[in-house]
């Protein structure tokens, strides 16, 4: 055997015997920075609202119209923009979406034109292909919890639902969905 042939050997071997003494590799953590790439470009939205949430009301109306999502800081950011139609009237609304790289978390924050100021922010992660984000507002004087969940994420389609809760996110009432589609 030449004694390049056993040198090469003898590398390979230390580096088997270096890898099996550290023992099984740990898992990287998901960067998840990459969780609302499916979402950019644009969409035909079809909205339901609840018309007047946590009253026991089950008066639904609806609205369609269009989203346009972009990419900001290479994907650690995106703007979502909405722009519907219905018997309710029109909503123009606008999201921002920051990605946290030490928590692996989503920042989600909302306006509609007729507020022009930010909501409080709904903080999650995705999990198992849904994404959940949880925050706090204010309905009718009341504090409430509020959850957004993204599910049924497919390259031409995907389903979003916001949630309202009064009694600490014992029981949640679904007031807003929006289903999109290429």
């Amino acid at each position: 055997m030449s004694k390049r042939k056993k040198t090469w050997k003898a590398r390979l071997l230390s580096a088997a015997i270096v890898l099996a003494a550290a023992g099984p590799l740990a898992a990287a953590e998901p960067d998840g920075q990459h969780d609302f790439d499916f979402h950019f470009g644009t969409w035909k939205t079809h909205v339901s609202r609840l018309m007047h949430p946590l009253t026991g009301s089950t008066t639904w109306t609806a609205y369609d119209g269009e989203s346009v999502v972009r990419k900001v800081w290479n994907g650690k950011a995106s703007i979502f923009e909405l722009e519907v139609e219905g018997p309710a009237g029109h909503i123009e609304g606008v999201g921002l979406r920051l990605y946290d790289p030490k928590s692996h978390q989503w920042n989600l924050n909302w306006t509609n034109s007729s507020v022009g100021m930010l909501d409080g922010a709904m903080i999650g992660e995705f999990k198992g292909g849904r994404g959940d984000f949880y925050g706090n507002d204010t309905l009718d004087g009341r504090s409430i919890l509020v959850r957004n969940s993204f599910s049924d994420i497919t390259p031409n389609s995907s389903r979003f639902e916001q949630a309202f809760s009064d009694d600490g996110g014992k029981t949640w009432e679904t007031n807003w969905v929006m289903t999109f589609t290429r």
